[in-house]
């Protein structure tokens, strides 16, 4: 029987199946952060537990850490106990984390791929909803909770319900402003913020095909922001060739055998899927965010929606006062106060090359606050060799430390009430960047040209 690479996945991974009760479903790969471990290491400590397969497990500090120089001073309480406690806790326990004074500290979603600790074919958990950026690789990779966390510490298994299977494909090839993360903002425009609700995607298309690997993951991170309990794209030579010699991926012998099975890791020719879509990119251009979740997005030289438009009109009544929008309106021109490049969205060297071919010889405008915050220790590195730093600071733009920063109000880095943001993060909730800013999600491309010009462009404004 034909099957899609999610199904192939999934099975090859069940330890224990029956009738009407969740899956028994072994994991590969547990991925941990300050902000939601601690609870399951207490339970485990509580039972007299041993973590079954540690060397599996890999941690990071990331959410409340601060970002500027000085970031071993965490002036929150909360925040530095939550640090403090990860910390203990691998002590204790054995479990290997990346901390500041490590080469390899960032984002978790960050650090595990450019570690080869992600791979083709895994399952991989993590107490955070981005975990669906591993799916780039042909991981099936989730975020769980925290009591879900605790049993895959223990057993290396927790229960799961199997997912549905939702076949997304990008058709025709966009403008050269188009980027991985306006193909993920158009999705989620067409089929809402609930569109892919219990479901995983398989992203598929001469489009993805075409992406890299950063631009792939781009697209996985979010697929969490149409509901979906995941999204991958089916591993290939782009795959393999940004895996081969990183860390923890396989070495000589065993690398060739571990590439021919993920070879095999294709959907069947006549895989069916439960869900399938097309969505056409022909001729198309960046994309922002305008109102309050990110279905609110629109073409940047579009117009933002009449209020009988269709879905929830009290969302977008909502949307529209809390912004200070109003429908039919044109976001190109309108003013910003605060430019930011980071997050496990945008964070990647990729990004920041992008954000420097833009800044290079320019000005931030002098009423914007830009942040560019690298995803992890080895980006920032990899900036610093090639120069990028310098025309970062030289444009007038903070270049800080990794760490999750302004992507979410858990640490010193928040746009300040009422400013409007345009941000490379991936939710423009109410108060997510701090309480009552405005944020519109887009590209670091467009980011970038904004924060010169001062106000929402396209780097085609330049």
């Amino acid at each position: 029987m034909a099957q899609n690479i999610i199904n192939k996945i999934w099975q090859s991974h069940v330890v224990q199946s029956k009738p009407d009760f969740p899956d028994t479903l072994y994991i590969d790969r547990i991925l941990l952060h300050e902000v939601t471990s601690a609870q399951a290491f207490a339970e485990l400590k509580q039972r007299g537990i041993a973590i079954r397969n540690k060397q599996n497990l890999l941690a990071t500090v990331d959410h409340s850490i601060p970002t500027d120089k000085n970031r071993a001073v965490i002036a929150d309480e909360i925040a530095r106990t939550q640090v403090d406690t990860l910390r203990a806790n691998c002590k204790e326990t054995g479990v290997t984390i990346y901390d500041i004074e490590s080469s390899h500290q960032g984002i978790v979603h960050v650090v595990g791929p450019e570690l080869g600790f992600t791979l083709p074919g895994t399952t991989i958990i993590c107490g955070d909803s981005h975990t669906s950026t591993h799916g780039a690789f042909g991981a099936l990779a989730f975020g769980v909770g925290t009591s879900e966390i605790t049993h895959a510490m223990a057993s290396s298994c927790i229960l799961q319900d199997k997912p549905k299977t939702f076949k997304v494909e990008f058709k025709g090839m966009p403008n050269q402003y188009f980027t991985a993360k306006d193909a993920i903002l158009k999705l989620i425009s067409v089929i809402g913020i609930g569109g892919g609700k219990g479901c995983v995607i398989e992203y598929v298309g001469e489009y993805i095909r075409s992406l890299s690997m950063e631009g792939r993951m781009t697209i996985c991170n979010m697929s969490i922001e149409c509901g979906a309990r995941a999204g991958l794209v089916a591993p290939d030579a782009t795959t393999f060739a940004y895996l081969h010699g990183r860390q923890y991926a396989p070495q000589g012998a065993a690398w060739e055998q571990a590439k021919a099975g993920w070879n095999a890791l294709v959907s069947d020719a006549d895989a069916s899927y439960d869900h399938e879509i097309v969505i056409d990119i022909e001729g198309a251009g960046p994309m922002l965010t305008w109102g309050i979740n990110p279905e609110h997005a629109i073409a940047l030289n579009g117009q933002t929606p009449a209020l009988d438009a269709g879905g929830d009109r009290a969302t977008l009544e909502k949307a529209y006062a809390y912004t200070g929008l109003t429908p039919g309106q044109s976001l190109k021109g309108t003013p910003i106060d605060f430019a930011f490049v980071g997050s496990c969205t945008n964070g990647r060297i990729e990004d920041l090359r992008a954000v420097a071919k833009i800044l290079e010889g320019r000005k931030v405008s002098s009423h914007v606050t830009m942040y560019i915050v690298p995803g992890s220790e080895q980006v920032m590195a990899q900036a610093q060799a090639e120069g990028l730093d310098k025309i970062f600071i030289a444009a007038g733009a903070d270049f800080r430390m990794p760490g999750c920063s302004m992507c979410l109000a858990m640490n010193p880095d928040k746009v300040p009430e009422g400013k409007r943001c345009v941000s490379t993060s991936n939710r423009n909730f109410i108060g997510r960047q701090g309480p009552n800013s405005i944020t519109h999600l887009a590209s670091p491309q467009t980011t970038a040209a904004s924060a010169v010009l001062g106000f929402i462009a396209s780097e085609e404004s330049l």
